[in-house]
């Protein structure tokens, strides 16, 4: 394994988390559309963080191989949850901006990025997701 990070939460949605080297620790709490306070950090968010530079690093690592500038693109994803009765689901949506550049080039781009991109593989079959072009 080339890396391993690891965090512990206590309390919950409403508790703390604390990455082990203690370089990040953050305030939980249930956002208010969720009937929490939203006084706090929630995993959707943090969720969003890490695939959004994930996937924006996948851009990089392709970029040159479809003639674009990698280093120009802006990554924006949204993760929304959804509850039932019983249980949470959740959608992403990803949206990718790469200034001058030729939609076309980028599309494919995109969709290469999300075929390689850790977060994309994990959440396969899994999340539905919706890939757009700005």
């Amino acid at each position: 394994m080339a890396y391993k990070t690891t965090a512990t939460t206590s309390g919950g949605r409403n508790g703390r988390a604390v990455l082990e080297n203690g370089g990040l620790g953050l305030a939980m709490a249930f956002p208010k559309e969720l009937g929490g306070n939203g006084d706090g950090h929630n995993p959707e968010q943090l969720f969003a963080l890490g695939w959004s530079s994930c996937f924006g690093q996948a851009i990089l690592a392709l970029a040159k191989n479809h003639g674009v500038d990698g280093q120009a693109a802006k990554v924006t994803v949204s993760i929304g949850i959804d509850k039932d009765d019983t249980s949470f689901a959740l959608t992403a949506d990803i949206k990718v901006s790469i200034p001058g550049a030729d939609k076309d080039k980028v599309r494919a781009l995109v969709e290469d990025a999300h075929r390689i991109c850790p977060y994309s593989r994990a959440t396969r079959n899994n999340v539905p997701v919706t890939l757009t072009v700005v």
